[in-house]
């Protein structure tokens, strides 16, 4: 393998990132390792509030794709697709960091939570990664590695994550079920689980600080992660190095998900 391992590791590869709200995102720390791997950049921002925050990201990174994309309009996520075929002719890798819920579901209990606002959750928080997956497999004729955001609370109950955790326990399934399904186009697909971030999404949760304070107490390793740590472990996990894994999910917490 050694022979045929690029220097640096991405060196050449196509990355297209998605969700990155501003410099604290999950997002920008997976774009910035990646970028320090060698890997050239598509960006994309949600609407125009965020672009002035996200395009001075972009800039910084060199990265010469840079467009909206709601996740909810089909027309952009397909002029997403086109640019990146006409552009470069194909992908490698695909980062889906994007989740929302209605303030009123989210903040509120399961039981009382609405079935439309349940439906946009998983919607926009996960089918929108089935999505981008139908139209990046094409693009990634050489193989290539997806990754979308979970979290800890899909598998255990997490108190105030409510409706989140549902979803993204299907967000969690879904990337087993596509690691099945392209895994003969030699395209492998990850769920990313990291421990609690200060970011724009987590803001919107009731009391998330007493989370932040629990997992570093938890944590054996004894401190918080950060968005360099999501990125760098995407980064490994589209290397090389990572060709014969795929269908996992990881935890990057420091350790918090080992405990009782």
């Amino acid at each position: 393998m050694s022979e045929e391992t690029p220097r640096p590791l991405l060196q050449g590869a196509k990355a297209l990132v998605t969700g990155m709200a501003n410099e604290h995102s999950i997002a920008y720390g997976c774009a910035k390792a990646f970028a320090e791997l060698g890997a050239e950049l598509a960006i994309t921002y949600a609407d125009d509030k965020t672009r002035g925050y996200v395009e001075p990201l972009a800039q910084a990174l060199k990265a010469p794709i840079f467009m909206p994309l709601d996740v909810t309009r089909p027309e952009q996520l397909d002029a997403v697709f086109e640019a990146i075929e006409r552009q470069w002719g194909g992908l490698d890798i695909l980062v889906h960091s994007i989740a929302w819920a209605p303030k009123s579901d989210l903040q509120g209990g399961l039981l009382d939570s609405s079935a439309a606002g349940f439906g946009l959750a998983m919607d926009i928080s996960c089918h929108s990664f089935v999505r981008m997956a139908r139209l990046a497999a094409p693009l990634m004729n050489n193989g290539g590695t997806l990754f979308a955001m979970s979290y800890y609370g899909a598998n255990k109950v997490v108190p105030n994550y409510n409706l989140m955790g549902p979803v993204k326990a299907a967000l969690e399934a879904c990337c087993r079920y596509l690691a099945y399904e392209l895994g003969p186009k030699g395209i492998r697909v990850h769920a990313i689980s990291p421990g609690p971030l200060k970011t724009r999404a987590a803001s919107g949760l009731k009391d998330f600080d007493l989370m932040l304070n629990e997992a570093a107490r938890r944590a054996p390793l004894g401190e918080l992660v950060d968005i360099m740590d999501v990125g760098f472990t995407c980064a490994y996990l589209a290397t090389p190095y990572a060709r014969r894994l795929s269908g996992e999910t990881l935890y990057v917490d420091g350790g918090v998900n080992i405990m009782a």
